[in-house]
């Protein structure tokens, strides 16, 4: 027997509205968990919309999302009598949310509060060390049942979460593509492919738009669409494909960049991820496309090599980087051997595009 899950959701300035119709069959007690500039955003419109729910208790998660802290949250709601755990925020706050609601037993819905990666509606969480390291992902069994995204609170959040939302979009299609090349695929895979092009064509054309819609304050069709793509096109994907092909080198080398001291804090993921993109179509030998992104990027407002990250671009500096990348495991699934070597050539020839 094979299942397919996918979180449904509900767009829109008043999106939280819906929140009583589709929560009701959970149950009536839920907890809230999201950053903490998230819930001073969204909390007062969230009890609003939850005024017939008894709201347990609105916590802010932490600082990262990492095991210790899920488990402090268990231990602090795993008698609560929770129905549901509701996460709010962006993609640490979210993640954190699921797997509480994972160890919990129960549903957990979204309410994203900015459009940054796909956490709201995926079935997997990005884990972290307390030193803001990659460590590796938290497998869930199904996506959040519902993702409510309202526009209001996303468009008026800072754009630059908007900005690198796009960047860790650019790569799903890239990846699962490089992924799955020369292999035989299923029904499912093939379709998540589909939608990851929806990633691809439409999004290259409509980001620099977007974004400066999203600038403006401006709730325009091709922001909505774009911030569609960023948190509901991309969970789609990963929930249809093989888990094996839901990364590649771009994600692989933005953990391995995560060991430099600091690099987690200091750079947004999405942004070093659209970067990352470019370094893995250069090591895929597609200079014009990589150009493509980088230009996109730049235009956007982001750095395009690491020189600009103020981070040096040796062997030497970067070796440690490079062995966290082929030992990741987006990297278990590519279709050629690829070394350090090859790495550090994709690298210096991003590097030189933008010298």
């Amino acid at each position: 027997m094979k299942e397919c899950y996918f979180a449904d959701y509900t767009v829109g300035a008043d999106a939280y509205g819906s929140i009583e119709r589709v929560c009701a069959p959970l149950g009536r007690r839920a907890v809230i968990i999201g950053g903490e500039t998230a819930l001073e955003k969204s909390a007062e419109k969230l009890k609003a919309a939850m005024r017939n729910f008894e709201i347990i208790d609105i916590a802010v998660y932490g600082k990262e999302c990492y095991r210790a802290n899920i488990s402090r949250l268990y231990d602090k709601y795993k008698d609560s009598g929770a129905d549901f755990v509701v996460g709010a925020g962006g993609g640490k706050a979210i993640d954190t949310a699921k797997c509480l609601a994972d160890m919990l037993g129960v549903e957990v819905v979204t309410a994203p509060t900015i459009a940054s990666t796909c956490a709201a509606s995926s079935a997997l969480a990005v884990i972290y060390d307390e030193s803001h390291v990659y460590e590796g992902f938290w497998y869930l069994k199904r996506p959040a049942f519902h993702c409510f995204i309202d526009t209001d609170i996303i468009i008026n959040a800072p754009d630059m979460y908007f900005r690198a939302g796009i960047g860790d979009t650019l790569a799903k299609y890239y990846e699962v593509e490089f992924s799955m090349r020369g292999r035989a695929l299923t029904y499912r895979d093939e379709m998540g492919l589909s939608i990851a092009r929806m990633c691809n064509t439409p999004l290259i054309a409509g980001a620099a738009g977007a974004l400066a819609d999203c600038k403006k304050g401006a709730i325009s069709e091709r922001f909505e669409t774009a911030a569609l793509i960023i948190l509901i096109s991309t969970g789609m994907v990963s929930m249809l494909i093989d888990g094996k092909y839901n990364g590649a080198a771009a994600h692989a080398f933005f953990y391995g960049l995560t060991v430099l001291p600091g690099f987690e804090e200091k750079f947004l993921h999405g942004d070093v991820v659209g970067y990352c993109v470019m370094v893995q179509l250069m090591l895929d030998a597609k200079p014009n496309e990589a150009k493509k992104i980088g230009d996109l990027l730049r235009a956007m407002g982001v750095e395009t090599t690491l020189a600009e990250r103020g981070i040096e671009v040796s062997r030497e500096n970067l070796d440690r980087v490079f062995d966290a990348t082929l030992k990741d495991p987006d990297m278990e699934v590519v279709p050629y051997e690829i070394t350090k070597d090859m790495l550090f050539d994709a690298v210096k020839a991003v590097e030189e595009m933008y010298e």
